[in-house]
């Protein structure tokens, strides 16, 4: 049969002359970017400490690609934007990618299919699922160098529309859709992962969190049995089963609890003065957007087991009075508790977005949740790699914060042409390549041999 892209076909004229073209040009490659993540890959190892907790149950003597492999090949293809197994059809082939799972561009053998890809998504049984949030976990304690003296972790879900019958799929009314909420859990401060969890569609219970936060700080702790660990979470988050278990394991905690008549009484007083204070300066016409203040007190709830420090944000403006609460067992004063250290959880929303906007980790379309489980590890590990390729990137340059996307255009998606010798490999790169001083710098640093 022929290749019909191979077929020439025609452009715009310039300059009188005919423009044709054909998919011919042979061994050329526009993700030569990949490299550098194969690099991020090598330094982290994430293949191999995923690969090392699962049972490979096949045939030995029908094995042509290892775990680790199929592993690698999934990750980095998802962190240059294949998020579907099918691509590897095309991509088992690419010359980068084969150089980047360590195989000869020409004579080396191909990359894994999308069969054996789907089967390897399916393979881990329960407890190796469970095995490979550990690792991830691990990942993120050996991201440092020591131990830290305190580090603050993000809690937050979000929805993942599914299209299906998938396990653990549910109605959200809120959300209007069938979904899965996944549990997100980051170091924000680094926007390092630290946790993804596949859950069903529903707000998660206080039993729920406090059995995922047992088992990731008691991961955490055989790292750093001393660092001083802080959880923060919005109101789905501050359940007095979650507080009273953090109170009992040296943990700390600010989360934001949902208002009620008792609150608003308590906070009265407070709120009235700001209230007041806002008139005063709308009738002076002094031009004041807003008057905020702070106050604290203790409450508990009924449902509580004892009073906790409360604190009020209260906020007055043209838009009227609002009143947020938070609930914690820190000891700052209330202006910087809210300012400096609530209101930075908002960061870890956008790491969310990179993960499941930016990494498609929302295309959970397997029947077994526990295959899904798995696409949100290799999606978490892509993650890594394109987080180890960013903190490469000197902080005085332009891409040091770039998102996700703009890393891939910029130093992902790089044409090249790759010939293999009897002697060598080499890579051609575009010569008109804007980021050339910078991907020569990243493949420096990012080298096994560099501090």
């Amino acid at each position: 049969m022929n290749d019909s892209t191979l077929f020439a076909f025609t452009l715009p004229s310039v300059g009188r002359k005919k423009v044709t073209a054909a998919f011919d040009g042979g061994r050329i490659t526009s993700d030569s970017g990949v490299s550098l993540l194969a690099l991020a890959e090598r330094r982290l190892a994430i293949a191999d400490r995923l690969a090392a907790v699962i049972t490979d149950r096949r045939d030995p003597d029908q094995i042509t690609h290892s775990l680790a492999d199929m592993l690698r090949a999934r990750m980095l293809a998802i962190a240059c934007g294949y998020e579907d197994a099918n691509d590897l059809a095309s991509l088992r082939r690419d010359p980068a990618f084969k150089l980047a799972c360590g195989r000869l561009p020409d004579s080396g053998g191909d990359l894994c299919s999308q069969p054996t890809m789907s089967r390897l998504e399916n393979m881990p049984t329960r407890g190796e699922i469970s095995a490979l949030l550990g690792v991830m976990a691990d990942l993120y304690c050996a991201s440092y160098a020591r131990a830290p003296q305190a580090v603050t972790l993000d809690i937050d879900d979000t929805v993942d529309v599914v299209h299906g019958k998938q396990q653990l799929s549910l109605f959200n009314a809120h959300d209007d859709a069938y979904c899965f909420k996944p549990i997100h859990v980051y170091d924000t401060a680094s926007g390092r992962p630290v946790l993804v969890l596949l859950r069903p569609g529903k707000t998660p219970s206080g039993r729920e969190v406090r059995a995922v936060l047992y088992r990731l700080i008691k991961r955490i702790r055989t790292h750093w049995p001393n660092t001083v660990i802080t959880i923060r979470g919005d109101s789905h988050y501050g359940r007095p089963e979650v507080m009273q278990w953090c109170e009992k394991n040296r943990v700390k905690y600010v989360f934001a609890i949902a208002g009620n008549d008792v609150l608003h009484a308590r906070a009265a007083p407070a709120s009235d003065a700001v209230a007041a204070a806002f008139m005063r300066k709308r009738k002076r016409k002094q031009g004041i957007d807003k008057v905020r203040a702070f106050t604290e007190f203790r409450y508990a709830a009924g449902t509580w087991t004892r009073p906790r420090r409360i604190i009020a944000r209260i906020e007055a403006s043209c838009m009227g009075l609002d009143v947020r609460y938070l609930a914690t067992n820190l000891r700052h004063a209330p202006q910087r508790l809210y300012a400096e250290l609530y209101c930075a959880r908002g960061q870890g929303e956008n790491l969310i977005k990179l993960h499941k906007s930016q990494l498609k980790s929302d295309r959970t379309s397997c029947h077994s949740a526990l295959a899904n489980q798995m696409r949100l590890i290799l999606h978490t590990g892509a993650y890594w790699l394109m987080l180890a390729v960013r903190d490469a990137i000197p902080r005085t340059h332009a891409l040091a914060k770039a998102e996700f996307n703009t890393l891939r255009l910029r130093l992902i998606k790089i044409g090249a042409r790759i010939t293999e010798t009897a002697a060598c490999v080499r890579i051609a790169f575009a010569a008109a390549c804007p980021e050339a001083a910078l991907f020569r710098a990243l493949a420096a640093a990012l080298a096994p041999n560099s501090s």
